[in-house]
């Protein structure tokens, strides 16, 4: 982080609109007025506080000094029970080694948003939370005042009842809530007073104010990024550009070009402070004076007695009680449940608590209350709410490694590019090995294998580069090494344990068994059956808690039903066909649980666009407009033909912040695809950016259906690029109508801001179900008989079909026989399996449960054995397999077909 050597000089309206973190607010200025107004009642908080509980889940060191505690915050909401997680930093400042530090964006700027990790990273923190509440409709500079290094970076901005945390030079924390005061004085003895410091506009909710920047002064120093100074401000400034103390140039009705020189500043005026400007002259020395007032002590405060210092919002505790709301909490949805941030002290003020709770899968956020509650419970002193919602992210550097990580997962799908935060660091010298931790997976399953990783520490609990290899071992019997691979044997708790020198690790981890598993599905749609045919395959674990996982299939054992295939790395290759064979199977099994791909021959495929004779307009598009380049365009050359072309889509997302796209639009209607789409490929020559390749689909309705090509273009090279779609939702005639390049947060570490990736040959795939192949024949049965007919041609069963407790029970081999359908059985294992078109039905003898493609189920009764036949229940032939079943009371007959 950049340290400033020099001390940094650095309406009307009945209604004030900001843009907070994300969520527009139109609020009255009377209800902007700070304190006692929004108190919260002692009967609300105690009602939230008493069907509350905090319970803690676990703790780890990040570095010598820093702690990140774990919670479970859970209450009741009417009469729903919810819970939420949440996390603390505590920090202990009486640690020599640790302090706290404001953080922004390159440098140090403001003026400009950057994700919190990028932040941190950029300035060598070991930890981080969000801070500031911001504009997000400006540059994104806090709306408080930010001090790094003893030098205010941003003045606090003229709005009540916003508070801020504070460190002092002797390591104090504070937090309270402060105005600005300040003056220039000209070498003639004139003077004019300073409004504020590296502001982005905003509408004051002081009585009588206009806008911020209306007839006023203000200071911009070199930490200022914001393209403007600042954006929409409806002032035209006069600007003076200061070096050393003495006025360099004057421009009036304008702004100076120049950049600001790290020893100088700009005057910003408008309105009389314009006037005051132009009263100087080039050579003139100029003083500006300033100071932070206390509005608790009304007491001047000098920002150089601060190391550091990051304002919120609302005051939340004080004395360890819930406070009342220094100001509406309206702005920062104070009574939503969503993702919140908070920093607080203790009463001796030793530590520091940086608190977030998140809004993320189970977890259901907190209000401000409900916030209230969780920093009293973890005994914080004072306290001030942080900006929340899609804002709220905490980083942190695990124990042994080097670089920071999520602590938790963000609202939104990304993390959010706010003004500053608030960075841990730590300036302990090396020290010697202390221990070491291992990394690696949580979980595995059955006969999979992975490798882990050792990371050492030193007495300071901070990384420490080590030489030599470790001794592995399992310490029980859910696996085993060799080398350094542990594979997986036994369902259960895995140990394991490294060895190097003196010093040992230990770790555990599950291994998940076929039992804890409620389905195994493939999502690869339907394969084809012809020699040298490769179809992707893609497998989704469900646990009966509801986790997902997706397996590789690699470890997981495979048969091939109608044809000889391989799978590998994720794809089935057919081999060949057996003789007279139109319908085939691919069956995986993992333990107990096997689901299956079915094959047909009746595929179609055909071309959509080759690139070679493209007799429309390829089109670029672009969003952002603003701030996003792109380009679309037909390229010679890309593949190994000199003569082919290829589609080129190029992209640069340098510049703003957020979602980016460039499209390359495939003329005005789109390219027409076929009527029960299943899949399209595309060869795809890669730029290993990282960003993510989709497509859009448009139906009759003009709905836009989006495809997910490549999640993460992570390689470089021609690659094949295969997707399966779900037609069934799509109506009518279907165009592919654009594909594009998309970026989430072009500042994300190992995501290109700019590349381009080139597209040819795209395919799009039909495929016909895999239909029973004998589906004309008709069987017709007679209860306790062993006389039947197949197409009114009579037969003699091996076993009568019978009743058994009010259920009517079916011989299936016969039957699956004669409609063509395959059944095997498991005499080891006693289970019986009916593949029959695009299902597959696996039962085992005298139990309830079964299994119809890769998901379990439960029946009302169970097959059984009776004189060597399996006999099944009627209802799984007609409801789980699809045959017409009719029964004829009076003839006590079945006819199945």
């Amino acid at each position: 982080m950049r340290r400033y050597t020099i001390k940094q000089l650095i309406t009307k309206k009945k209604a004030v609109i900001l843009l907070l973190s994300g969520v527009l607010v139109v609020t009255p200025l009377q209800y902007l007025l700070p304190a006692s107004k929004y108190a919260v009642s002692d009967r609300a908080y105690a009602a939230t506080a008493a069907n509350s509980k905090l319970k803690a889940n676990g703790e780890s060191i990040i570095s010598s000094g820093v702690l990140r505690k774990d919670y479970t915050f859970s209450t009741t909401r009417g009469s729903k029970q919810v819970s939420t997680a949440v996390h603390v930093l505590e920090v202990d400042l009486s640690n020599p080694y640790i302090s706290l530090q404001a953080i922004s964006g390159k440098n140090g700027e403001v003026g400009t948003r950057t994700n919190t990790m990028t932040m941190a990273s950029n300035a060598g923190a070991i930890a981080a939370i969000n801070g500031d509440v911001f504009n997000m409709g400006r540059e994104g500079a806090p709306l408080g005042s930010q001090i790094s290094f003893g030098s205010l970076v941003v003045s606090p901005s003229l709005l009540k009842g916003m508070y801020a945390f504070g460190v002092s030079k002797d390591k104090k924390p504070t937090i309270d809530a402060y105005t600005f005061q300040g003056s220039v004085t000209a070498s003639n003895g004139s003077s004019f007073d300073l409004s504020g410091i590296n502001q982005s506009s905003y509408s004051s909710d002081v009585t009588g104010e206009a806008f911020s920047h209306y007839n006023r002064l203000f200071i911009y120093t070199s930490a200022w990024a914001g393209a403007e100074r600042p954006q929409s401000s409806g002032t035209t400034p006069t600007e003076v550009l200061v070096v050393d103390g003495v006025v360099q140039e004057i421009v009036n009705n304008g702004t100076v070009s120049k950049a600001i020189p790290e020893n100088g500043y700009i005057l910003r005026g408008h309105k009389d402070a314009a006037q005051f400007l132009l009263g100087l002259k080039v050579g003139d020395t100029i003083t500006a004076d300033y100071s932070l007032v206390s509005q608790t002590t009304k007491q001047k405060v000098d920002p150089a007695s601060f190391e550091m210092m990051v304002s919120g919002h609302t005051l939340l505790v004080e004395n360890g009680k819930a406070s009342s709301f220094s100001r509406d909490v309206t702005g920062v949805s104070g009574n939503s449940y969503t993702s919140r941030t908070a920093i607080g002290y203790s009463s001796d003020g030793k530590k520091v608590y940086m608190v977030t709770a998140e809004r993320a899968g189970s977890n259901t956020g907190l209000s401000l209350k409900e916030l209230q509650t969780v920093l009293v419970q973890l005994g914080v002193h004072k306290a001030v709410n942080l900006d929340g919602g899609g804002s709220t992210t905490m980083v942190e550097r695990k124990l042994g490694y080097s670089s920071l990580s999520l602590a938790h997962s963000t609202q939104e799908s990304s993390m959010r590019a706010v003004s500053n935060g608030i960075g841990v660091f730590t300036s302990a010298p090396q020290g010697k090995l202390h221990g070491f931790t291992i990394t690696g997976t949580q979980k595995m399953l059955v006969g999979q294998t992975a490798t882990f990783n050792l990371r050492a520490y030193d007495n300071y609990y901070n990384p420490i580069e080590v030489s030599g290899s470790p001794t592995w071992k399992s310490t029980n019997n859910a696996g085993s090494f060799s080398g350094d691979v542990f594979t997986a044997k036994a369902a259960g708790t895995a140990s394991i344990q490294a060895s190097l020198g003196s010093a040992n690790a230990t770790a555990t981890f599950e291994v998940i068994g076929s039992d804890q598993l409620k389905s195994l599905v493939s999502t690869s749609g339907v394969g084809s059956l012809s020699a040298g045919a490769k179809m992707p395959v893609s497998l989704k674990a469900t646990l009966k808690n509801g986790d997902q996982y997706t397996l590789n299939g690699n470890d997981l054992a495979w048969e091939f039903i109608g044809f000889s295939g391989t799978f590998k790395d994720g794809t089935i290759t057919v081999n060949s066909i057996n003789k007279g064979v139109t319908a085939g199977y691919a069956v995986v099994k993992y333990g107990d649980l096997s689901t299956m791909i079915p094959f047909t021959n009746e595929v179609s495929s055909s071309t959509v666009e080759n690139f070679d004779n493209v007799g429309y307009s390829i089109t670029s598009q672009v969003t952002p407009s603003g701030t996003t380049k792109g380009s679309a365009k037909l390229v010679a050359g890309a593949t190994s033909s000199s003569s082919d072309k290829a589609l080129q889509i190029g992209y640069d997302f340098t510049e703003g912040t957020g979602t980016k796209a460039s499209y390359a639009k495939l003329g005005e209607a789109g390219r027409t695809l076929m009527t029960g789409l299943s899949g399209l490929s595309l060869d795809v020559l890669g730029d290993g950016s990282n960003n993510w390749l989709r497509a859009e689909i448009v139906d009759a309705d003009n709905t836009i259906h989006y495809v997910d090509l490549a999640k993460s273009v992570n390689w470089t090279g021609w690659k094949n690029v295969k997707v399966d779609i779900d037609s069934s939702k799509m109506k009518g005639a279907l165009k592919l109508r654009r594909i594009y390049v998309v970026t989430l947060d072009s500042s994300k570490s190992g995501v290109a801001a700019s590349g381009q990736i080139t597209i040819d040959n795209i395919v799009q795939y039909a495929k016909q179900a895999n239909t029973s192949p004998s589906s004309s024949q008709v069987i017709k049965l007679i209860i306790n008989s062993k006389q039947a007919t197949v197409n009114n041609k009579a037969v003699t069963l091996e076993v009568a079909p019978t009743l058994k407790d009010g259920y009517t029970y079916l011989p299936i081999r016969f039957i699956a026989e004669q409609l063509g359908a395959n059944v095997k059985y498991n005499s080891k294992n006693q289970t019986v399996t009916v593949l029959s078109g695009n299902n597959m039905l696996e039962m085992k003898l005298n139990q309830k449960s079964y299994t119809l493609n890769g998901s379990r189920y439960e029946s009302e009764v169970a097959p059984f054995v009776q004189q060597g036949r399996t006999l099944i229940p009627v209802r799984l032939f007609s409801e789980k397999l699809g045959y017409k079943v009719t029964y004829k009371h009076s003839e006590r007959s079945i006819t199945i077909q």
